[in-house]
């Protein structure tokens, strides 16, 4: 199947990108320790992947915590010293020295943390003090080790969160950035408050849909105060169940959601579908597409709002859900782990390089940078 779709440009926001194969956000966990700060290392790895021709229209860089409560694993970057935005400076120029363009995720993880992580032992914070089943590491000895029990946040603590991705968005402006996504998926913080199996709040930010999707647009309205809705994005997992979560009612939520991103205008919506293949099943597309209806018909500017599709993604099905309206740009995880010129390879239908699941996280150069190139 010639891949014309996928390998056009794409208007988003207040941004025109080269092709609409991106490189989702990927955890890799090597900070350069202490401080998780950003490093060389860093920046060789996602200057493999910047130029648009080659490699991704869009990188959408790795998970970044917004403060130190917002850690929730070893070895994760930050965006909250300065030391941390002049590692990431060190990125951004050699992205853009590539021809490319790249976003900052902006990450808190709520109670998907360990006291081991937080300031001063304390307990991580959540909407409810429900402790999930996941599991995290706190140092290269640690293993994984079960998170710990959370406290709920206080009314008066909750505007300080806001405040902590108002700053980590202007801390990415000065580190050069050209956008930010805020990440709202797989069980983090603003995940938490918006589904009800993990909210169960009774004030201002909790009950009805549009209480629960407060907190998350408060810190989208905090964003864009920073940088204009155009170039901030917002990431979904509408279905995931990862980090014990659920919805009673997710078409309700989501598309509550949808909609007020869209009425501010955020440039997309990038929706973790699925993690195979194989698992959009009726009940997903049915979701997906009351976020792609609510986003799109409520948006200020329709014609640069963007759905980008994310989850088990081949070139084919890519471009096949682009042709069939299903999606405007397609975010890939671990084929851009293995595959530096991703896009080259699309373009001319050469073999992709295999991934090693043992090297995702921690570690050094094998298994980031040293994934072969088809010039090497």
């Amino acid at each position: 199947m010639p891949l014309d779709r996928l390998l056009s440009p794409i208007p988003c926001g207040d941004i025109e990108f080269a092709q609409r194969v991106w490189m989702a956000p990927l955890t890799r966990s090597r900070s350069q320790q202490p401080g998780d700060i950003p490093w060389d290392l860093n920046a060789q790895y996602y200057a493999q992947r910047a130029n648009p021709e080659t490699g991704a229209g869009l990188i959408i860089a790795e998970a970044t915590q917004v403060s130190p409560q917002g850690k929730g694993y070893a070895f994760t970057p930050g965006i909250h010293t300065d030391e941390q935005v002049e590692g990431w400076k060190l990125v951004t120029d050699a992205v853009h020295a590539k021809g490319g363009k790249i976003f900052l995720q902006l990450w808190h993880v709520g109670r998907i943390s360990h006291v081991d992580l937080q300031p001063g032992g304390q307990k991580p914070v959540a909407p409810s003090a429900i402790r999930a089943e996941g599991m995290t590491y706190t140092s290269a000895e640690s293993g994984r080790v079960p998170v710990s029990e959370p406290r709920a946040l206080g009314l008066d603590e909750i505007p300080g969160v806001v405040e902590q991705f108002r700053s980590g968005a202007a801390n990415a402006k000065a580190a050069g950035f050209d956008g930010v996504e805020i990440h709202g998926a797989n069980g983090y913080l603003l995940d938490q408050f918006l589904r009800s199996h993990t909210n169960k709040r009774t004030d201002a930010y909790g009950g009805p849909v549009e209480r629960r999707a407060r907190f998350c647009l408060e810190v989208s309205e905090a964003v864009i105060d920073v940088w204009g809705a155009g170039r901030v994005g917002y990431r979904v997992n509408p279905m995931g169940t990862f980090n014990s979560m659920g919805d009673d009612s997710p078409e309700e939520t989501f598309g509550y959601l949808a909609s007020e991103l869209g009425k501010r205008g955020v440039c997309y919506i990038h929706g973790v579908e699925a993690f195979a293949q194989d698992e959009r099943d009726d009940a997903t597309e049915r979701v997906l597409a009351v976020i792609r209806e609510s986003f799109k018909t409520d948006h200020a500017t329709p014609d640069r709002s963007v759905y980008v599709g994310n989850g088990g993604y081949t070139a084919e099905l890519a471009e096949q859900r682009l042709r069939d309206g299903l999606c405007d740009a397609v975010a890939f995880g671990k084929l851009f782990i293995s595959n530096p010129d991703l896009t080259a390879r699309f373009r001319g239908g050469y073999e992709l390089n295999e991934w090693n699941q043992e090297t995702f996280y921690g570690g050094t150069a094998e298994g980031y940078t040293d994934y072969p190139a088809l010039s090497s």
